[in-house]
C-alpha cells in the first residue's frame, strides 16, 4: 500500500504551490488515473512518489509518502539523453535482474508485449526506434523487474491503436495497483478506477485536487453537472446583485434628491432622510458583503480558447495534394511501397498504422513538399516539437513577427486565453509541459492565416478534458487537414478519411472511432 500524507510541492523557479496538503492511499486492484491541465505538476507528483532525487532540482516539498518497502517499476514519459544512446540490450542491462531472468520467462514478456525476444538483446540504439518501440521495451524492463507498484507517465503515447487496446487490457487485468497518467480518453474510460485530478485555478495561484473513487466517464459526467449548476447558480446570483445594486442606486439618488431640496423648515424631515441614509448605506454594505462571498463562476481545462480565421477555409474541390511515392525507406530499409493520397477541398484525412510503419517519415516529407506551394498557406506540426521550436525563447519571442507593442500585446492576449500565466509567458519554452509547447503551434498556426493543417500526434499532450476543446475546433476548421494519429476520440469526432499505411501502401480503414 502506497501513501501519501498533506503532501505539499513548490515549483521553485516561481514560487507556484502545485500540491497543497494533498492525500493519496493506494491499494491492491486500484487503477488510478492522474489527470490535469499541462503543466499542472502530474509527471512531478509521479517522480517524486518514485525517487525524489529525481524533482529535488526544481521543487521542493513537505508531508509523507510513504512506500511500504514497495518495489515500484516506473515508465517515464521520455528517456534520457545517455539512454536514447543505450542499445536496446544495454537499456535492458540497466535492471539487474535480466541476469536472472529465464528465456521462458524473456519469452513470456515478449509475446505479452508483441516484440520478438531478440529485442531485448539487440544493438540498435533505443533513440532510433520508433515510439512505440520504446515504450514496449521500457514496459518489458519495467515487468521483468517484478514490481508490486506501477507508476506509467503517459504510457499509450506513440502506441498504435492494436498495443493501446493491449495495454487497457494489461491495466485492467493485472493484479498489480497502478498510477498512472494519460490523456487517451478512451483508455481512462476503459482502465481507471479511481480519479486524481490535480487543478491549477485562479491565474494558477491556487492548487486544487480531487481524489475519488469513480470511473473515468462517471467523473466526467457528474463533474459537467456540478460544474453546469454551480456556474448557472453564480450567474443567477451576480444578476440578482446587479438588479439589486440598481434599486439601491435609485433610492440612494432619490433620497439624496430630497436632501438637497429639504426645507430647513422641516427638521424632522431631515432627521428622517438622514437615518433612510443610514439604512441604505448599511443595506449597501450587507450587500458588498454577500457580493464577496458569492459562488465562484467555475473554472476548467476546457476554458481554453483558440480558433481559426475565416480566410481559412478552402473550396469544396480543390486539389490539396496528389500525391505518389513508389518506396518510403528509411536507412535504407523499404517500408512502403505504391503510396498514393489524394485531399480535395476541407477534408480532414488521418493516417493510422503500426509502430516503425513510417507515418511521421511519410507526413514529414509530404509537408516539406507541399510547404513550397503558393497557393494553399500549409502549417506543420510535428511530433517532435523541438524541429520547430527554439527551447531557448520565450512564448512570446516565437510568436512575435514585427516586435511592436501592439503586436506583443495581442500576442499576450491570445496567449492568456491558452490559459499561460503572466510567469509562463516569459519562461524558455524548454521550461514548458509538452502540452504548453502544442499549445504554442496551434496558436501560431491560428495567427498564420494557415488553410491547410498537418499535425503530427497533435492532441497526444494535452489533457482529456482539453482534447474535447481541441477536436472541436479542429472538426470545425474551414481547411484541410492531414494527420497521423492514434487517438480513437479524434479519428471518431475529426476525421472524415482514415487510411492505413502497410508495406503495400495506403490502405482505407473504416470504423476505426473511439471505441
Amino acid at each position: 500500500m502506497l501513501q501519501v500524507k498533506n503532501l505539499t510541492i513548490t515549483h521553485l523557479k516561481d514560487n507556484r504551490v502545485l500540491l497543497d496538503q494533498f492525500n493519496l492511499t493506494i491499494n491492491p486492484g486500484d487503477k488510478a488515473a492522474i489527470i490535469g491541465e499541462e503543466g499542472n505538476g502530474k509527471s512531478t507528483l509521479l517522480k517524486l512518489i518514485y525517487d525524489e532525487k529525481m524533482v529535488e532540482d526544481y521543487i521542493e516539498y513537505s508531508g509523507e509518502i510513504i512506500r511500504n518497502n514497495m518495489r515500484m517499476g516506473y515508465l517515464a514519459q521520455e528517456l534520457t539523453a545517455e539512454e536514447k544512446e543505450m542499445s536496446v540490450y544495454e537499456f535492458m542491462c540497466q535492471m539487474p535482474l535480466f541476469f536472472e531472468t529465464t528465456p521462458k520467462e524473456l519469452a513470456e514478456v515478449s509475446r505479452f508485449l508483441q516484440i520478438p525476444a531478440e529485442t531485448f538483446y539487440e544493438e540498435q540504439q533505443m533513440g532510433k526506434l520508433s515510439g512505440g518501440e520504446k515504450i514496449k521495451v521500457q514496459l518489458a524492463r519495467m515487468i521483468l523487474s517484478k514490481p508490486n507498484l506501477l507508476l506509467l507517465d503517459e504510457p499509450s503515447n506513440d502506441l498504435d491503436i492494436e498495443t493501446v487496446k493491449w495495454l487497457e487490457t494489461f491495466i485492467r487485468e493485472t493484479e498489480l495497483p497502478i498510477l498512472y497518467i494519460s490523456h487517451d480518453e478512451v483508455l481512462l474510460e476503459n482502465t481507471a478506477n479511481m480519479i486524481v485530478h490535480i487543478e491549477q485555478v485562479k491565474r494558477k495561484m491556487e492548487s486544487r485536487a480531487t481524489v475519488l473513487k469513480s470511473s473515468y466517464r462517471d467523473y466526467v459526467e457528474n463533474r459537467t453537472a456540478s460544474l453546469s449548476k454551480q456556474e448557472q447558480l453564480a450567474r443567477k446570483e451576480r444578476s440578482d446583485y446587479r438588479k439589486q445594486q440598481e434599486k439601491f442606486l435609485q433610492i440612494r439618488q432619490r433620497v439624496e434628491h430630497e436632501q438637497n431640496v429639504i426645507s430647513r423648515q422641516d427638521p424632522a424631515g431631515g432627521r428622517l432622510l438622514k437615518k433612510s441614509m443610514h439604512r441604505i448605506k448599511a443595506y449597501e454594505a450587507r450587500f458588498e458583503k454577500e457580493y464577496e462571498n458569492m459562488t465562484e463562476i467555475p473554472e476548467t481545462e476546457d476554458a481554453i480558447f483558440i480558433k481559426f480565421g475565416e480566410k481559412a477555409g478552402i473550396a469544396a474541390g480543390k486539389t490539396v495534394l496528389e500525391y505518389t511515392l513508389p518506396k518510403l525507406t528509411v536507412e535504407g530499409r523499404t517500408l512502403a511501397e505504391n503510396i498514393t493520397l489524394n485531399i480535395r477541398g476541407p477534408e480532414k484525412v488521418c493516417i493510422i498504422g503500426k509502430n516503425g510503419c513510417g507515418k511521421t517519415t511519410l507526413l514529414r516529407e509530404i509537408a516539406e513538399k507541399m510547404q513550397s506551394r503558393t497557393d494553399i498557406k500549409v502549417s506543420y506540426m510535428p511530433q517532435n516539437y523541438e524541429e520547430l521550436l527554439d527551447m531557448e525563447q520565450t512564448p512570446v519571442e516565437f510568436l512575435t513577427e514585427t516586435g511592436d507593442k501592439d503586436e506583443i500585446s495581442k500576442i499576450r492576449t491570445y496567449l492568456g486565453s491558452m490559459k499561460y500565466t503572466a510567469d509562463e509567458m516569459g519562461h524558455k519554452i524548454g521550461d514548458l509541459s509538452g502540452g504548453q509547447k502544442a499549445k504554442l503551434l496551434l496558436l501560431k498556426m491560428s495567427m498564420s492565416g494557415s488553410n491547410v493543417l498537418i499535425l503530427d500526434e497533435p492532441t497526444r499532450n494535452f489533457s482529456p478534458l482539453s482534447n474535447p476543446v481541441i477536436r472541436n475546433m479542429l472538426r470545425g476548421f474551414g481547411g484541410a487537414i492531414l494527420t497521423v494519429s492514434h487517438d480513437r476520440k479524434y479519428i471518431g469526432e475529426v476525421a472524415t478519411k482514415v487510411y492505413e499505411l502497410t508495406e503495400q501502401g495506403l490502405v482505407v480503414r473504416e470504423d476505426l472511432g473511439s471505441e
